[in-house]
């Protein structure tokens, strides 16, 4: 992923947006337009989009050798966006050096307190539906037994790579389907460590940027050598990995419109031979590649009549930092009730320690959100929008014939109401509280339903959230 304030496909010159403001603000980042979409003609595709708007929760991690810097995934690696990206870089290293520095990270990657089963047990009691997994990220570092590079977690050089859980993409994605969840890969179109794309002695000399360091034009041979890398790392992941949902293809700006074109279709579509249900993500691309749109770190201003998915940090940052602030769980259920009454997916992103456990603090957030939904779960999963989607502090979703209406607490301050106006006009035979009486004293009016809510609700703490099921 890209850092808090731009998206990989904007340029670095941006204006930064505040870490709050990007969680709350609408239109932040840059992502693929409704227009972008091309729907698919397979019917299993379209099969799989709907079950993919069905799952409304994923967990995505951001993992690697970078985790021991605690500082933001791949980027300082990056010249072009050093304005940025080496901000907390404190240690009075030149660009130079921080480069040998950081792919020098292997060397010491070595997460020994890593349990895959304890992860995929947590993410399926938190309500969880899938794993999105950074198998490598831009810095080129692979989390599976790939045979094309040696820069991989069960390399020589890692010492992490004679431990039993050393293939960390073969246990998670095994523990995570054992579990029920299904499996997103996620997947960098470009590699910097690979001299295929960052080559060395070219014209860029040693300023590098997020592309590559030649003119592919210039030197087709050298392109088409990285073109076939690309496809063979992909074709590992779907042949040796077992069955795999998506592949979530991020560098946006790897793309034939830029003179970078790796033959994504051609890979694609080889892939969807063995995994016919196969779904990708060729985020801010659009075309047939891009099942479906991603906004990262924002939502859209209205409901998107496509499948999309919000991916949102649980704490600042993608990658973890060793003093991140984590979202409690009410901060969580809103962005998700939010997310889903807008029709979209949470792609909930959390980023593990470099010794291989989850922060405690990230830990805490799930376990509040999973507790909300035991209870709530049935106005989230498998719905869709419900206009008007939003009023005040009520979300509208639907499931057939029944519509939920959720009401937002903002803070532990805020008072339960006696009664409640939805703003529906529908002649409502039954309207219950989920997790509650499931027959409430109701009204209709010129502006929706009035509903009264049990005395004994207005006593006690303030809840995150209140579910009405109306029939």
């Amino acid at each position: 992923m890209s850092d808090l304030r731009t998206t990989e496909a904007e340029s670095a010159t941006q204006e930064p947006v505040s870490q709050e403001e990007t969680v709350v603000q609408e239109g932040v980042h840059n992502y693929s337009s409704e227009r972008d979409w091309v729907k698919p003609e397979d019917p299993l595709l379209l099969e799989r989009l709907e079950w993919f708007q069905d799952q409304k929760l994923g967990l995505m991690m951001h993992w690697g050798p970078y985790s021991q810097l605690g500082l933001v995934e791949s980027w300082v690696l990056s010249d072009g966006d050093a304005d940025w990206a080496r901000h907390d870089v404190d240690w009075g290293v030149d660009g130079e050096e921080l480069k040998r520095e950081y792919f020098a990270l292997n060397k010491t990657f070595n997460p020994i307190r890593f349990q895959p089963e304890q992860w995929a047990e947590l993410a399926a009691d938190s309500g969880f539906k899938y794993l999105t997994f950074t198998t490598k990220h831009h810095d080129g570092f692979c989390m599976w037994d790939t045979h094309t590079t040696d820069y991989r977690i069960t390399g020589p050089e890692c010492p992490f790579h004679t431990h039993k859980y050393a293939d960390i993409c073969k246990q998670l994605f095994d523990a995570f389907r054992a579990k029920g969840l299904a499996i997103s890969a996620y997947f960098s179109k470009a590699d910097w460590h690979t001299p295929y794309y960052w080559a060395p002695g070219m014209e860029r000399g040693s300023q590098m940027w997020r592309g590559p360091s030649y003119d592919p034009k210039e030197y087709p041979w050298l392109w088409e050598q990285f073109v076939q890398f690309t496809h063979d790392q992909i074709m590992e992941l779907m042949t040796r990995y077992g069955r795999i949902d998506m592949l979530w293809l991020d560098a946006g700006w790897v793309n034939a419109r830029r003179d970078q074109d790796i033959r994504l279709g051609e890979v694609v579509e080889k892939a969807r031979e063995i995994q016919p249900w196969l779904l990708t993500a060729d985020r801010t691309v659009g075309g047939p590649y891009e099942n479906l749109i991603t906004p990262e770190q924002t939502l859209p201003e209205r409901p998107m009549n496509v499948p999309w998915e919000s991916c949102i940090t649980l704490g600042t940052s993608f990658s973890f930092g060793y003093e991140d602030k984590y979202k409690t769980p009410r901060q969580l259920v809103h962005l998700l009730v939010e997310i889903v009454a807008k029709g979209g997916n949470l792609a909930l992103n959390v980023g593990p320690q470099p010794d291989g456990r989850l922060p405690k603090g990230a830990i805490a957030g799930m376990k509040g959100l999973g507790a909300w939904l035991k209870v709530n779960g049935e106005a989230i999963y498998g719905t869709r929008v419900c206009e008007p989607f939003s009023a005040g502090n009520i979300r509208l979703t639907r499931k057939g014939d029944t519509v939920y209406a959720i009401n937002l607490y903002p803070d532990e301050q805020s008072r339960v109401p006696g009664k409640l106006l939805i703003p529906l006009q529908m002649d409502a035979e039954r309207i219950g509280l989920v997790g509650g009486p499931e027959q409430l004293a109701f009204t209709r009016t010129a502006e929706g339903i009035e509903v009264e809510l049990p005395e004994g609700l207005r006593s006690g703490e303030t809840p995150i959230a209140h579910v009405l099921r109306i029939r």
